[in-house]
């Protein structure tokens, strides 16, 4: 069964078309979803790095972003850092916080509901113990986050949480994050 609507039109800056059908295109090669995603990192000094984000595997071959993104990251003074970045686990908020509100974006605009403003605020708790190797008690990293969202839109209360609820179910960063995955450290050395 077809999920595409030729009637639909983009909404909340979605591509509804587009949308719905790489969402039949997929469902018609899954090999199309596999895809590989590729972050190259440099110390720049202390506790601060750089990342570039460019090249990306998917829909069955090599991709390119439209240009070459840069983030960088340390920490505050307070950790030993000289701040001139966000911390890791703070880019690890914003990465939760922007894959469910692209995920509201888009399960908004296909069910057909206008947003007017979507809005989070996210807290991650975490007890430095475990990573400064204080207490083998505690974990190194969060032990709990929150994310509270304020979202407006021209549908009831109640379809507004559906859409909430359905992008963190379907969330790639929530899945990480409670089911955890296996991270494979290779080390070169010269």
């Amino acid at each position: 069964m077809s999920t595409t609507t030729a009637t639909r039109e983009p909404i909340n800056g979605v591509d509804v078309p587009t949308l719905f059908a790489t969402l039949d295109a997929v469902r018609a090669h899954p090999a199309a979803a596999d895809f590989q995603f590729r972050v190259d990192n440099e110390w720049l000094g202390g506790t601060h790095s750089r990342s570039t984000i460019h090249q990306f595997f998917g829909v069955g071959e090599g991709q390119h972003h439209q240009r070459v993104f840069t983030t960088d990251a340390d920490h505050p003074a307070v950790l030993v850092g000289e701040d001139r970045a966000p911390t890791p686990v703070e880019h690890l908020l914003h990465a939760l916080a922007a894959c469910l509100t692209a995920g509201i974006g888009n399960i908004a605009s296909a069910r057909g509901i206008a947003l007017e403003r979507v809005e989070s605020h996210l807290e991650g708790d975490i007890d430095l113990q475990g990573l400064l190797g204080l207490s083998d008690e505690v974990r190194n990293g969060f032990q709990r986050i929150r994310a509270t969202f304020t979202v407006v839109g021209d549908a009831s209360d109640d379809q507004l949480r559906a859409v909430v609820e359905q992008s963190r179910a379907r969330s790639a960063v929530v899945d990480l994050l409670t089911n955890g995955v296996d991270v494979d450290i290779d080390v070169v050395t010269a």
